[in-house]
Parts: structure tokens; C-alpha cells; sequence
């Protein structure tokens, strides 16, 4: 039996079987043998690969755009970017990973408009594996949906991704797992264990063929999650839902789920909010540096995330101002204008430092 077979032979199994107390520890062990095949299945796929999507990083961020073919995603990249993305009214026109630039609050966020998302894809159709592979390297997803079809188009979109080892909005699980030559399997958690029993996770565990080990669990987590924290190939990235068209449907005719941005990128509305929210996901900030005795540089910011401290600024710029750091100058989140700080100093957005070495 091949891999691929064996894979749709466990996924029918879980699929008949009913969930409860009698069959948990059954479904946990049909789980971890699905995400152990499907792991090695897409190691084996990377080595045979032909066609490749793969695009370099560049900028500050890469965001990826993803949505089913003809929803106005090459509009949309076309508005906001410095991409040239063909556009017309049917299925399939962008056939190629096309990158653009997105220029906002001084930083350089990469922006690349795949192929259209099909039913299937993750598990190869329509070239899904190769355009799954672009996703993997990117900061954040914008998932766009038509105002007429939302809810269908993005519980497909969820669904491959998801198939694909993506992990939308969500952090990874809070679990240890430190392998040991003897002992035996050692469980312990700092909180009440609901969704999941001891025995559950030793079959988990003895699936991946892990018999000795301690397991540190900090979170009420489920079996699913359990098995994602033993996997090497889950993705963790934040998204934003962007509703198009909403010129052609407008949303308040709409059963709108909570957390749906509206837009309309051939009528031009809230795309800046669109940009703003780029800003938001991506966790960024500004920090302008200043040269002793002289203004500092108000047009070229160093792009960082909220909240780094100064020794991330020093490792941005060189390794060498680590090591001959003696202190900085901050004015903007001082307490005065100009404090002297130290490197653990937390930075806020806009802030001016002046380095000394």
C-alpha cells in the first residue's frame, strides 16, 4: 500500500468514527500515524519536486495573498503595491507567483499575489503543493473573499491551509518535550488537563516511536494541538480576511463574522485601512537613529517589532555595536529628551536613539 493510500484509508477511518471517551485514545493513535505519514509524504514530494513558485524574501516583511481565482486579488495587489499583475474577468489569470512592494510608514513589505487557491490543493491539485510551498515563507496571510460567497470561499481556504500544516492566528503549543535515553514516559502540566488524558498522549507519543521523555504541558490542550507541537512542519502566522466587492454586495445585506475587513479594491475603499492593518499584524514599529551632534534621519526608519529593546537595534545595524556598546540617547518614550539608557532600554514607535560606543 502507498503512503498516499494508507493516508486516505486513516482519514476515511477518523471520519466514520465517532469521538468520545470509548474511542479517544484510538482516534489519538489514527492522528499521529496521519500527521507522521503526511510529514514524511511531503519530505518525499520536496525531494521529487519539478515546478517551483519559489520566491526570495526581500523587504522588511513578505505577505502573502491567497484567495480562490477571480476574486480581485490582481486588482487589489495592483492598487496597493508597485506589482503589474494582469486583470481580467475570468478564472486562472495569474499563473505565476507575482511580487510587488508596499510601501508604508517607511517600511518595505514585500507582497506576493499566487495562483488562485482551489478545493484540493493541499493535497497537490491545480500545482497546490508548489504554491503551498511560497506560503510557508511568508509573515502574514491576507485571505481574500468575494462579499457574495465569504463564508464558502474561506472555509475551503481554511480548510486546505489548514490540511497544508498552517496555523492561522494562533501561537505554537506550549509544550516541552524532552527526549531521554530511559525513564519512561514523564507527564506533568501547570494547568487542569480537560480535552486530554495521560494515556492519550503516551500512544501519541509512542506513534512517533518516543518512549522516553519528559512532557511539560502549560496550556488545556487538544489532541490536535498535542500532535502539532510533535510536528516540525506547522506553520504559525498571523492573517487578516479581506471581503472584495463589497460595491457590487454590500456587507450590511451580509451574515458578516466578526473579523472581516470590507473592501473594494476596484472602487479604491479602505485600502489604506487594509495598509494600516498590514502595519498592525506585522507587529511593526519605527525607530530613527541619530548621528552625535547632528538631526537624526526622519526619512529612512529602522523597521523593528513593538517593543524590542535597544540591543536589537544595535544587532540590526551591526554585531559590532553589541560589542562596543557603552550606552544611548532616547528621545521620544524618555522620560526626558535625550535620557541616557542602557541596552535592555524598551523602545516604543517613533523614537529617536543616538548610539555610543
Amino acid at each position: 500500500m502507498s503512503a498516499e493510500e494508507e493516508i486516505k484509508k486513516i482519514e476515511e477511518e477518523i471520519a466514520k468514527t465517532p469521538y468520545n471517551k470509548a474511542t479517544q485514545k484510538h482516534i489519538g493513535m489514527l492522528k499521529a500515524k496521519l500527521a507522521r505519514l503526511k510529514a514524511g509524504a511531503e519530505k518525499a514530494g520536496k525531494k521529487g519536486a519539478g515546478y517551483s513558485y519559489a520566491v526570495k524574501k526581500a523587504g522588511d516583511a513578505t505577505v502573502l495573498l491567497v484567495g480562490f481565482p477571480s476574486v480581485g486579488k490582481s486588482t487589489f495587489i495592483n492598487k496597493i503595491t508597485n506589482a503589474e499583475s494582469k486583470v481580467a474577468e475570468y478564472d486562472f489569470t495569474t499563473i505565476d507567483v507575482v511580487p510587488g512592494v508596499l510601501e508604508y510608514n517607511g517600511a518595505k513589505i514585500q507582497v506576493l499575489d499566487i495562483p488562485g487557491i482551489i478545493e484540493g490543493v493541499a493535497g497537490g491539485r491545480g500545482r497546490g503543493k508548489e504554491i503551498l510551498s511560497v506560503v510557508r515563507n511568508a509573515d502574514l496571510i491576507l485571505i481574500m473573499v468575494t462579499a457574495d460567497k465569504a463564508e464558502q470561499q474561506l472555509a475551503v481556504i481554511k480548510k486546505e491551509l489548514y490540511g497544508a500544516g498552517f496555523r492561522l492566528n494562533e501561537k505554537p503549543p506550549e509544550v516541552k518535550i524532552i527526549k531521554k535515553n530511559t525513564g519512561g514516559i514523564k507527564v506533568s502540566s501547570t494547568v487542569k488537563l480537560k480535552d486530554i488524558n495521560e494515556n492519550i498522549i503516551r500512544s501519541v507519543l509512542n506513534e512517533f516511536n518516543i518512549l522516553n521523555a519528559e512532557v511539560i504541558i502549560r496550556e488545556n490542550i487538544g489532541l490536535d494541538r498535542f500532535i502539532d507541537a510533535l510536528m516540525e512542519n506547522k506553520i504559525y502566522v498571523p492573517a487578516i480576511i479581506l471581503l472584495n466587492k463589497i460595491d457590487v454586495v454590500k456587507p450590511k445585506k451580509l451574515n458578516m463574522p466578526e473579523g472581516y475587513l470590507p473592501i473594494s479594491a476596484l472602487k479604491d475603499i479602505n485600502l489604506e485601512a487594509v495598509k494600516q492593518k498590514i502595519w498592525e499584524k506585522l507587529n511593526f514599529m519605527r525607530v530613527y537613529l541619530k548621528k552625535i551632534g547632528k538631526n537624526p534621519d526622519l526619512k529612512e526608519p529602522l523597521i523593528m517589532n513593538a517593543g524590542c529593546t535597544i540591543e536589537y537595534v544595535c544587532k540590526k545595524i551591526h554585531n559590532r555595536f553589541i560589542k562596543d556598546f557603552r550606552y544611548a540617547r532616547v528621545w521620544g518614550s524618555s522620560k526626558f529628551p535625550g535620557q541616557k539608557v542602557g541596552i535592555d532600554y524598551k523602545l516604543k514607535d517613533k523614537d529617536i536613539v543616538e548610539l555610543h560606543l
